[in-house]
């Protein structure tokens, strides 16, 4: 196919694409699926080989956020069943923290819900980074997300030990105003550039599947290859019941994976991030996701539950891939003993969402 081969070429010399081309690859068939993988597959390990790095989520504040995002468990007026809690100790971040090292990761994110960090608020993450970089030496990455940064945020966070911040575009500048109000497009991308502007790697990403055109997606990505961000989540929503979005289920595995491949096309070098939702949307095609993606969380997300931490790295291996740092251990994932055997619901079908009711914030050990 023309279109993908000028995509391979430009993507090895990280040459952007045009808006068309990005559009077209989201208008290809499910006939062509497994060719706009392969060719998004040979721009990701031009730039990655075969090394598939790690993510783990701590949750150091959970729920009760003061914004309006529709997409968000944790959002102002959610009903969503999801556990509430205030400030991790350092402690406790560093416990829960410690479980997905041991499973693999090799960059923890801390992440508290609400419209932005207080200086109280960075204190408080600060002291969480500097205990993790006594734990962990420079072996671990580390990386912050707690909202729109003030002047001197970064600078802060960085000091302390941070090595990154995440801050979601989510979807295109036009879209925006239908997903949130009570901030804007634009807030979002300036704290991006606080980010980099203190030493911070920019890490930013989007939602896919909020009811969003193929022009919005591709405005999103061009966006953050415009804000020059490292790394790139790619997020699929996860419809809660009790939020705007519950009952939501617009994307196939098809879609979801021309998504990611669209992304790897614009945001060439940058680590592309399989996040939340994949589980839900991707299924059983999540290891072609592999090809076009170089990184994934581990396990749990912020309010819902993954897939086990075993069985994402048994996922890895059986790709062929390698987890960056570290060895996968070979076989087949254990069997989980609370894994729900189904109920003759067709695949695709909107199932229940399983709340987080374990990791930071309770007594129970984190899925990792």
């Amino acid at each position: 196919m023309d279109l993908l081969s000028a995509l391979v070429d430009k993507g090895l010399r990280r040459e952007p694409p045009t808006r068309a081309e990005a559009l077209a690859v989201l208008a290809t068939s499910d006939d062509d699926l497994l060719e706009v993988v392969a060719a998004a597959g040979r721009v990701r390990r031009a730039w990655f080989g075969r090394r598939v790095k790690l993510n783990y989520l701590v949750n150091l504040k959970s729920g009760l956020c003061p914004e309006d995002c529709s997409y968000c468990s944790q959002r102002l007026g959610s009903k969503a069943e999801i556990l509430t809690y205030t400030w991790l100790k350092p402690d406790a971040a560093v416990a829960a923290a410690n479980a997905g090292v041991a499973g693999g990761a090799r960059r923890v994110c801390l992440v508290a819900s609400g419209r932005g960090p207080t200086d109280r608020d960075v204190e408080r993450v600060c002291e969480t980074v500097s205990a993790l970089r006594a734990e962990h030496g420079t072996a671990v990455e580390v990386c912050a997300c707690l909202g729109l940064l003030s002047d001197g945020q970064a600078e802060r966070l960085r000091a302390a030990g941070a090595d990154a911040y995440n801050h979601n575009l989510n979807t295109s500048q036009a879209a925006y105003a239908d997903i949130c109000t009570t901030h804007d497009f634009a807030d979002r991308a300036e704290t991006v550039r606080r980010a980099r502007a203190g030493g911070l790697s920019p890490c930013s990403g989007l939602i896919a599947g909020m009811g969003e055109s193929d022009e919005d997606l591709v405005d999103v990505a061009f966006a953050l290859r415009e804000l020059e961000v490292d790394s790139v989540p790619v997020n699929f929503l996860i419809p809660f019941d009790g939020t705007p979005l519950a009952g939501r289920w617009e994307l196939t595995p098809q879609r979801a994976l021309r998504i990611l491949a669209m992304v790897r096309f614009v945001c060439q070098d940058a680590e592309v991030r399989i996040a939340g939702g994949r589980e839900l949307h991707l299924r059983t095609l999540q290891p072609l996701a592999l090809h076009i993606a170089n990184s994934l969380f581990l396990g749990d997300y912020l309010t819902s539950e993954g897939q086990s931490g075993r069985a994402d790295l048994a996922m890895i291996a059986d790709a062929g891939f390698e987890v960056e740092g570290g060895t996968v251990p070979a076989g087949p994932p254990e069997p989980d003993a609370d894994a729900d055997a189904g109920d003759g619901e067709p695949a695709g079908a909107a199932v229940p969402v399983a709340v987080r009711r374990r990791g930071a914030g309770t007594t129970l050990p984190p899925n990792a």
